[in-house]
């Protein structure tokens, strides 16, 4: 049976406080849990569940089988999903590759995790952040991120000393940029993209050397951050 003193500190890393204390987060469910034993099988410490894990599991990580109940209180979710892992933070690179992304002051958890997402899925592994950006152990963000968050590496820097020691171009996500469907661009740069409300913080934009955005075609007000910042991918991607 698993411990009061256990659940109580499975629980404390649904906080920011504790999480950073102690160097470790949560991750929920098989899908999370195949992840990272494919991407990060040394950040496993130990899984509780009320279902064993179907793959073979790291020498060093401990299955504990609990009750639906003790995994009710440990989960972070509504309906939790049979097995809940600690995991240690993962290792930080500070190497620049020669496209990355910036993002300044994204504060919705749901957008951190999917814009980790895309970033795997688009091929990009290293991402910048403010450090006002939500942390990217949240639950919600890493739920949000699909297992992305053990394959792209986010840094949390301060923006502004970044982009003025760097000489790669940075494309900014603004209304009164440049059409990036016409924009003759290369996949070298940063994509710096802006919160969700205010867009690029007024100290950055002196700095931006590319203004770039996505043309309205119909109706609506703005492209939620992650949606734009899939359409930038995409185009980045894309052969020319």
């Amino acid at each position: 049976m698993i411990s009061k003193e256990q659940i109580k500190y499975i629980r404390s890393l649904h906080r920011k406080k504790f999480r950073d204390l102690h160097q470790q987060f949560i991750i929920e469910g098989p899908k999370m849990i195949t992840e990272a034993i494919q991407y990060a099988p040394d950040c496993l410490q130990k899984i509780y569940g009320t279902e064993s894990v179907q793959e073979q599991l790291p020498e060093h990580v401990e299955f504990e089988e609990i009750d639906t109940k003790a995994l009710g209180q440990i989960s972070t979710l509504k309906h939790p999903q049979k097995q809940v892992a600690v995991c240690t933070y993962l290792p930080q690179h500070t190497t620049r590759p020669d496209f990355y992304i910036a993002l300044d002051t994204i504060q919705d958890p749901g957008n951190l995790g999917t814009i980790l997402r895309l970033a795997s899925w688009f091929g990009v592994e290293h991402i910048i952040a403010s450090k006002e950006t939500v942390d990217c152990y949240n639950p919600k963000v890493v739920q949000a991120s699909m297992g992305a968050i053990f394959n792209v590496n986010i840094e949390y820097v301060d923006l502004k000393e970044e982009f003025e020691n760097t000489n790669l171009p940075l494309f900014g996500s603004l209304l009164e940029g440049e059409n990036i469907y016409t924009k003759n661009i290369q996949k070298k740069g940063i994509l710096v993209m802006g919160n969700e409300g205010n867009g690029i913080s007024s100290d950055l934009l002196p700095l931006i050397t590319d203004p770039i955005t996505i043309p309205k075609f119909g109706k609506g007000e703005s492209l939620n951050v992650a949606m734009a910042t899939s359409v930038f991918l995409s185009e980045f991607s894309r052969p020319r």
